[in-house]
């Protein structure tokens, strides 16, 4: 959607609040539902920006990891969902701005890196889209790419259990255990230097694709999955 502002639409007071309520629902239903449990929130920046990187196994993944902060995190939707006026404005009070379905990546990636340099966490799921079973797929390289740009690290997390929660073309939430692993975070070498070469961006992906299976295995083992 060609110009359209990356920042916070309707960063007030009131669009605050119903983040903050909103938020505070999902932990609640995610704590209560799922007996969800979170290990690893120290490592979760308590200021400036980042990208959170979790495994994706659930349409309930994007409400989960909302546990992780009380800082709001920013998130991409396609951008027939901001053709209402009230919708428009309670996605983007909830952290999510538009990207043109079908568009080409860089469009993506362009406004990823605004919203980070904006100084604002974001959200990554660096599988691409929902996945099934144990192994964590071979990762893209756009949580390096944009991290890299804007110069913040990658903060891995591990979801175990959502997919019984909500198993891909379910339409039901069961009452099964989540829990959550937060990594420590993963900073690319050079980035506050400026270009960091693709070799390096590579590294970076391999590193956080481990990591990744690593809190991934002890999140399910956890969560009983």
């Amino acid at each position: 959607m060609a110009g359209v502002d990356t920042t916070m639409a309707g960063d007030t007071w009131t669009a605050r609040a119903f983040y903050a309520v909103a938020r505070a629902v999902c932990v609640g239903f995610c704590r209560l539902w799922f007996r969800m449990s979170v290990d690893g929130l120290e490592h979760v920046p308590a200021t400036g920006a980042f990208v959170l990187a979790p495994v994706h196994r659930s349409n309930m993944d994007t409400p989960i990891v909302s546990v992780v902060t009380r800082r709001r995190l920013r998130y991409m939707g396609k951008d027939s969902l901001w053709q209402m006026s009230f919708p428009r404005w309670a996605l983007s009070a909830l952290g999510g701005f538009p990207v043109t379905r079908g568009s080409a990546d860089k469009e993506a990636l362009v406004r990823c890196i605004a919203v980070l340099k904006g100084g604002e966490p974001l959200v990554l799921f660096p599988e691409g889209e929902r996945k099934t079973g144990p192994l964590v797929e071979p990762l893209f390289d756009g949580a390096a790419f944009v991290a890299a740009k804007a110069a913040v690290p990658i903060v891995p997390v591990g979801i175990g259990g959502s997919e019984r929660v909500m198993p891909k073309g379910s339409r039901l939430i069961y009452p099964r255990k989540v829990h959550v692993v937060v990594g420590a975070p993963i900073v690319v070498p050079g980035a506050d230097r400026g270009r960091v070469p693709r070799v390096a961006l590579g590294e970076v992906t391999i590193t956080l694709h481990d990591e990744l299976q690593r809190l991934f295995d002890v999140a399910q083992a956890r969560a009983g999955a």
